[in-house]
């Protein structure tokens, strides 16, 4: 059992602001953050079928929404996908949901799981964290906001290699430390 749906808000709002924001892991996050141009939906699926619906809804909304009022969505879904190679998986079901709603180059996601893991780093490495949540979530970003962001900012093509190097100097001690109240 997961915690209540304020809870699991709170947490992931920590996480941004803790890691996302704190270590400039992403260094569009805080003007949206510091904006309240985030929306934060936590769905209440429990199959990959009932997410795929809150996600197709997600992806309406952002995209008639005004980005003054939404600049981007986290879909954060406590109960689906919490094995990490599931969730992996269900991201061939979102692409293909953007494809079918015709939002390729419109919208795009991001992904973040409590057990993320990339390809070509050893398991225990600690670079995972850099897309490490407290939930499964999908992060729902407009292609727009996100070129004009990456225009802004001098060497974002960096950004994912200064990621790791920034996880690799905190080191799990330091990670640790983040939560500590």
């Amino acid at each position: 059992m997961h915690p209540d749906h304020d809870s699991i808000v709170q947490d992931t709002q920590r996480w941004l602001t803790q890691a996302v924001i704190g270590l400039n892991l992403c260094p569009f996050a805080k003007a949206v953050h510091v904006k309240n141009q985030i929306r934060y939906h936590v769905s209440q699926a429990t199959s990959a079928e009932a997410l795929l619906e809150d996600l197709v809804q997600e992806l309406i909304r952002l995209r008639d929404a005004d980005p003054q009022e939404i600049e981007t969505t986290l879909l954060v879904h406590p109960d689906v996908l919490n094995d990490f190679l599931d969730f992996n998986d269900f991201l061939d079901v979102v692409d293909a949901a953007i494809d079918e709603l015709d939002l390729e180059g419109v919208i795009q996601v991001a992904s973040f799981h409590p057990d993320y893991e990339f390809g070509d780093e050893e398991p225990g490495d600690i670079t995972h964290y850099t897309n490490r949540s407290p939930y499964p979530t999908l992060h729902l970003l407009r292609e727009a906001s996100l070129e004009q962001a990456i225009d802004a900012i001098p060497d974002a093509a960096d950004i994912f290699e200064t990621n790791k190097e920034t996880m690799r100097r905190l080191g799990d001690e330091g990670w640790q430390a983040l939560w500590k109240e």
